[in-house]
């Protein structure tokens, strides 16, 4: 067998630079170690058992490989193969991959011969060498994770500009230098229109869940992180879906891009049970509860569309006992961490969140996801399924389906292409013997009684009966756990029950109908309440024009004419008539049509309607004088001053012109001559520069327009009245002084 040299060794002149001496046959001068499985060629195995590395299209850098090796990686998954192919070093790739393949160490693996070129370690950090962009916040910071680890022991420095942290300390860290920056668009954009990061020796950009990006509104922002990107670099975008605005994307911000497709290789979430539970209506939220009790797993999603249900069943699940974490947008950063953290620790078990709140999430034990309320699209349905069973882990996603949902959740799980259980959800019985079940399978029951405990155990059984010991052992263990709902069945509620055949009956008359305003939901208390019937004693309810027929039950009729009393009456002296068959209310004669609202005195009817009840009474239409469709007879209008109307002003009379030599004709010659006579109510002339008379009909004296406004009795204006007005002073033709 080979041994690896330590590391004090690999710093002598005569070891190449992956570490191993130049004779081992497992190391290509100039290349990267091949490893096809990992660890299928290390240098820990024998020589026999490694394959040709010449006949291997699978490098991976040896500190990579060493990485991946500690933290249990045994193979790569189909899209880590394919994009980290020999063939594929430096060249853009356009990549479709299921959720939870593996695709965050698939584009760390392919983006490290870019990165490293020929060495194994990175230099000083300076200026950022590649760039990964993730839609969300929880995905971004679960990427630095993962490549923190894997590219740990290359000596990577890593940094994150996420939106929500604190931006000082992401100057801070910018400013100390990272090979490896992890962002979200809006924060990422803002650094660089701040000029807090430079791009300008970035090599590698990936766009991680590109599609989810696009559909946050995001374009815009990442067409201007690329455009400040150098041209010459490698850019892989990673997408669940590759819909046109992908590829429009891609055509412009890459260069002759491979096209790597891993989604039908292997089936749709193979690892993954879908279910969909048939429930009532009024049961959506019971059994969530029971499927959560059911599985009970170490960790659960629940996820709805909107912050008010997350709200809504976050306060439900935490009153029945589970410990519950919310995670929606409107939570700060701070406290999404803490929930995800909560859930790692073991300190919650389940989390609502709504789907762009939840993108990116990896927790350890996801066993369960539970969809309270069914997405929009497939697309939004397998993202969410897609948050268990991750790297060949078993899932299992409920989608919980009410009668009104049931063909929603047909056409998306047809569309998404997958198979799913139908049945109900897990009852209150079956809930418990699964509770048993686990119980009995407890490793305690199989640990030998220690010295600590045998004093305890021994007072127990010489205190209580073995089943006194069980049943208290029951009651602890149920306390322990939230109690299983009782569920309807599926199909209650989806229709109404056909109503039962009524049986014998007697028809009743009652006096009064339309004229009086009889009505069914009038007249059947009214019938309660003076005969002592029930609602259940009623058949049919007809209102005719008179009087009303009702049905009644053959077996209830002694009671009620008993309770009617010989007088046969009941409210407001309405006559009770018993009838030897059923009315012939079809053919009895229907009202004539009415309006509704009286029209206003002198007002036209509305459009359809006719008064006094019939067409014949209809009055005409139009405007007085129009009656009929004849126009109206035009009123002769007097001539000259004899017409005086309010509206209209007096015609002025034909007076004699003379044309001006020069001027212009029609006008009056002369100024002094005034205007023309004939003007009715005014005078020829103007002597003195006022009016000798006024028109006729009016008094005079009185001044013409309105009554000037009083003011202040002091101000200039009211003064220069007085003055005029007792004979002191002119007005008219004061000349204004100005300075």
């Amino acid at each position: 067998a080979l041994v690896r040299p330590s590391r004090a060794d690999q710093s002598g002149p005569a070891l190449r630079p992956g570490g191993f001496p130049p004779g081992l046959p497992l190391y290509i001068p100039g290349k990267p170690l091949y490893m096809p499985p990992i660890g299928a060629c290390r240098p820990n195995f024998a020589r026999a058992a490694c394959p040709d590395p010449t006949q291997i299209d699978c490098p991976v850098k040896q500190t990579l490989a060493d990485a991946l090796e500690r933290r249990g990686y045994t193979s790569l998954t189909p899209v880590q193969q394919a994009v980290s192919s020999s063939e594929l070093e430096g060249v853009d790739m356009l990549v479709s991959a299921q959720t939870g393949s593996g695709k965050t160490v698939g584009f760390g693996i392919a983006i490290a011969p870019t990165l490293l070129a020929e060495g194994d370690y990175f230099g000083p950090a300076a200026e950022p060498l590649a760039l990964i962009i993730a839609p969300t916040r929880e995905l971004a910071m679960q990427v630095k994770r993962e490549l923190g680890w894997l590219y740990g022991e290359a000596g990577a420095r890593m940094a994150s500009c996420v939106g929500g942290m604190d931006m000082r300390d992401e100057r801070r860290a910018l400013e100390r230098g990272a090979h490896i920056v992890v962002a979200t668009p809006g924060r990422l954009r803002d650094h660089i229109m701040r000029g807090s990061i430079d791009l300008g020796q970035v090599r590698a950009v990936v766009l991680d869940e590109a599609d989810e990006m696009l559909d946050l509104g995001f374009r815009e922002d990442l067409e201007f992180i690329l455009g400040e990107a150098p041209e010459e670099r490698q850019t892989l975008l990673f997408s669940a879906t590759v819909p046109p605005a992908i590829a429009k994307l891609a055509q412009s911000y890459q260069r002759d891009a491979q096209r790597i497709e891993t989604l039908t290789e292997t089936p749709q979430h193979a690892d993954i049970t879908y279910r969909a539970m048939n429930v009532a209506q009024r049961d959506a939220e019971n059994a969530i509860i029971n499927v959560l009790r059911f599985h009970e797993a170490p960790n659960a999603i629940v996820f709805a569309n909107t912050r008010a249900m997350v709200n809504r069943l976050t306060t439900r699940l935490s009153n029945r006992g589970f410990p519950v974490v919310a995670l929606s947008g409107e939570l700060s950063q701070a406290e999404r961490s803490h929930a995800l953290q909560a859930m790692r620790d073991g300190r919650a078990r389940v989390c609502v969140a709504t789907d762009v709140a939840a993108r990116g999430i990896d927790l350890p034990n996801l066993d369960l996801v539970v969809h309270a309320e069914l997405p929009n699209n497939h697309e939004t349905l397998l993202h969410r399924s897609g948050r268990t069973g991750r790297a060949g882990r078993k899932g299992v996603s409920a989608l919980i389906v009410p009668p009104k949902a049931r063909s929603k959740a047909h056409r998306l799980l047809k569309w998404a292409k997958l198979e799913a259980e139908w049945g109900e959800a897990p009852s209150a019985e079956e809930v418990r013997a699964e509770d048993r079940v686990r119980m009995l399978a407890d490793s305690d029951w199989q640990v030998e009684v220690t010295e600590s405990e045998a004093e305890a155990v021994t007072e127990l059984v010489a205190s209580f009966s073995p089943e006194q010991i069980a049943a208290a052992y029951l009651r602890q263990y149920a306390n322990r756990h939230s109690a299983p709902e009782v569920l309807l069945p599926a199909d209650s509620g989806d229709k109404r029950k056909p109503r039962e055949a009524f049986g014998p009956s007697v028809w009743f008359s009652i006096g009064g109908g339309r004229a009086t305003g009889a009505e069914p939901r009038r007249l059947m208390p009214m019938l309660c309440r003076e005969g002592g019937l029930s609602k259940e004693d009623f058949g049919a309810i007809r209102i005719g024009a008179e009087e009303s027929f009702v049905e009644i039950r053959e077996t209830s009729v002694a009671g009620f004419l008993d309770e009617l009393g010989p007088e046969m009456v009941v409210e407001d002296g309405a006559p009770v008539v018993r009838l030897e068959q059923a009315p012939d209310i079809a053919k009895s004669p229907r009202p004539p049509f009415k309006d509704k609202k009286p029209h206003r005195k002198g007002s036209a009817p509305r459009k359809g309607g006719y008064e006094g009840g019939s067409k014949p009474d209809r009055k005409p239409r139009g405007k007085p004088g129009h009656e009929g469709g004849a126009p109206k007879a035009a009123k002769p209008k007097p001539d000259g001053e004899a017409w005086k109307g309010r509206d209209s002003k007096p015609r002025k009379p034909k007076g004699e012109y003379e044309g001006k030599p020069g001027g212009k004709p029609g006008k009056p010659v002369g100024k002094t001559g005034g205007k023309p006579e004939g003007k009715s109510g005014k005078p020829a002339g103007k002597p003195g520069g006022k009016f000798d008379g006024k028109p006729e009909g009016k008094p005079a004296g009185k001044p013409k327009g309105p009554k000037p406004p009083a003011g202040k009795p002091n101000s200039k204006k009211n003064k220069a009245r007085r003055a005029v007005a007792s004979g002191s002073r002119k007005g008219g033709d004061a000349v204004p002084k100005r300075r």
